[in-house]
């Protein structure tokens, strides 16, 4: 009996060290749930092709940039750009960093298919998710006298999201100014979960999770600036018509790893490949970038090309244009 004992603890401590082994071997992917789909894609497709190994987490984009500038990940997935205060942490863990756009993504307002509103202002969704509407702001007539006297209840992403950041930097006009008495979760599922199940919700995603998800909530169309009310697709994202609420998606990868690990930079060219990547993206639900960023994209990981287009932080108003400029 203690023979055979003996040799089940050997067995299951030798499968521990093994699967650690093939964990640490494997190419470490993190950060935003909202880029976690496109992630996975081509992971799957990259393991297919070469049976080598991808471990994609969802930390949220501040979350992953956490991971990425203390060098536990070669990639990290975010909805934004890299803020100041992130680039300061990676420079004193000594991380260099290329940043790749990737796609345009339409964050999208869902609310439950029985609820009979279809249109909301940017006035409005800010009078709900400010901070000065904690504890005050309770019911939808609160935000339109036209809507029902009904509790308002409020779902959406995490404060370590960069789906959070660039909503309230967008709708609120300040980055992080928001009520904190929301149901803030890193998993969109729990949004999707939660509006679909009561008539009197709200929430915002990432419009991949919502066309995943029709039929159970209904995503609001958004009237910006006085303008008509314009919906969340691919197509009014690519237009500059869906505003504000438009954003870049990007990948940013470890120049270190690139250079010292394991297969991490066949895993960068892969995800970039102009051949491959422009279908792949666009079969997840978001606007992929044309070829030609994808073609700079290879260029700047063959160069080691390093540093951030954008200013620390997000942007209203970004188009592709803009972005094939980012990934030159």
């Amino acid at each position: 009996m203690k023979k055979t004992l003996s040799v089940a603890v050997f067995t299951a401590a030798s499968l521990l060290a093994y699967q650690a082994a093939a964990q640490e071997d494997a190419i470490q992917v993190d950060g935003s749930s909202t880029v976690f789909p496109v992630s996975e894609a081509f992971a799957e497709e990259y393991q297919i092709a070469t049976g080598n190994r991808v471990v994609v987490g969802v930390s949220g984009t501040g979350g992953g940039f956490k991971k990425f500038c203390r060098g536990e990940t070669s990639f990290s997935g975010a909805s934004r750009p890299i803020k100041n205060e992130e680039k300061e942490l990676c420079a004193e863990n000594g991380i260099e960093f290329l940043e790749m756009p990737l796609a345009m993504d339409a964050l999208a307002v869902i609310v439950n298919p029985d609820n009979p509103i279809s249109c909301m202002t940017v006035e409005e969704l800010k009078t709900a998710y400010e901070t000065k509407a904690q504890g005050v702001v309770n019911s939808w007539n609160q935000l339109n006298p036209e809507y029902p006297d009904q509790p308002l209840t409020l779902f959406g992403a995490g404060t370590d999201s960069g789906t959070y950041d660039y909503f309230t930097f967008a709708i609120i006009g300040e980055e992080g100014a928001s009520r904190g008495d929301f149901t803030a979760t890193e998993d969109d599922n729990i949004t999707i979960q939660g509006v679909s199940t009561d008539v009197d919700a709200i929430g915002f995603l990432g419009l991949a999770y919502v066309e995943e998800n029709r039929g159970r909530v209904k995503p609001l169309e958004i009237s910006y600036n006085g303008g008509d009310c314009v919906a969340p697709t691919t197509e009014n994202a690519a237009s500059g018509a869906y505003q504000p609420l438009t954003r870049p998606l990007f990948i940013y990868a470890n120049k270190e790893h690139l250079d010292t690990k394991a297969n991490v930079e066949d895993f960068a060219k892969f995800m970039f490949n102009p051949e491959l990547a422009p279908e792949l993206v666009a079969s997840t639900g978001y606007l992929a970038l044309p070829s030609k960023a994808f073609s700079l994209a290879e260029e700047k990981i063959v160069a080691r090309s390093t540093g951030s287009f954008f200013d620390g932080g997000s942007k209203v108003g970004v188009t592709p244009d803009d972005l094939l400029k980012a990934a030159n």
